[in-house]
């Protein structure tokens, strides 16, 4: 089944994020995981992509398992960056032969060992670039990342907006947004889509706040602003077992005020947390 078809039947959905496990970690301690997000009945997964596809081999395993096992759709993270065509046309036959029907188109990161790597050197320098090849391989619903804030790329919103819509009419079916702790800042952003006639679903992604330290260098890297409120709670309970508490609250009340404005759905970035997701979605009154 296609994502877009979720949406056209005017459905507000629930989504997950997950990412997989490092290298050097078992790809059980997701799968052990699996059943229980499941139980809680999102209508699809996200699975990330591995910095310069270091894990790109467990993601199309995972997402395939959540597919075959739990027939559960899975949004299968597919970044260019640092790949051949060869590769790239490799990994397009390998998620149709997975029977992956959704995938999440990105330029990608560097390489964690490459700061410097020369996006011009790619085959693909732009997500838009990958989007135009998928859709002449094959009839995927394929979705995209979009930055209420910009991304930390760009000069200004208005050439991150430029880019944007060249990633739509590449044909685009749906955005993910980048993460966000101010819901104005999403609905301004919604403004400026309409405004470049950007019509396709958008969804917003909201991470729960597990750690000060760890929000913050998020955050910075993001380019995501933080409100007053928030900073205030970052300041007061720090890394502490109280922070979680408090960031799942923080977030339970953004995607409780999305939900009652109408948005097309809501993407949970559940940092691999069954406990917090769950949490979550009792707050939200969804279970």
């Amino acid at each position: 089944m296609k994502i877009i078809d979720l949406f056209n039947s005017n459905k507000q959905t629930v989504s997950f994020e997950i990412f997989p496990p490092k290298l050097n970690t078992p790809i059980e301690t997701i799968f052990n995981k699996l059943g229980d997000f499941a139980a809680m009945k999102p209508d699809f997964f996200s699975v990330t992509y591995g910095a310069g596809g270091s894990k790109k081999g467990r993601t199309l395993e995972i997402a395939s398992k959540i597919k075959e096992e739990y027939r559960i759709e899975s949004l299968a993270h597919f970044t260019c960056v640092g790949h051949s065509i060869e590769e790239i046309n490799t990994m397009i036959k390998q998620m149709k032969e997975r029977n992956i029907d959704n995938l999440l188109a990105l330029r990608g990161d560097p390489p964690i060992d490459m700061p410097d790597f020369d996006f011009s050197k790619n085959v693909f320098s732009y997500a838009s670039e990958l989007i135009r090849h998928i859709r002449k391989q094959d009839n995927f619903c394929i979705g995209a990342a979009c930055y209420p804030e910009g991304h930390a790329d760009s000069p200004r919103i208005k050439h991150d907006m430029h880019y944007l819509k060249l990633k739509v009419d590449e044909g685009v079916d749906f955005l993910i947004t980048q993460l966000f702790f101010d819901n104005r800042v999403f609905y301004d952003f919604l403004d400026k889509l309409s405004a470049y006639n950007i019509t396709c679903p958008v969804l917003p992604g909201i991470m729960p706040i597990f750690k000060a330290d760890q929000i913050k260098r998020i955050a910075s890297m993001c380019g995501a602003s933080m409100p007053a409120k928030l900073v205030l709670l970052l300041d007061k309970y720090g890394n502490t077992p109280d922070m979680q508490k408090a960031g799942i609250e923080y977030a339970s009340n953004q995607l409780r005020d999305l939900l009652d404005n109408g948005v097309a759905g809501i993407h949970i970035n559940t940092m691999n947390n069954v406990e917090a997701t769950r949490t979550i979605l009792k707050n939200i009154g969804i279970l």
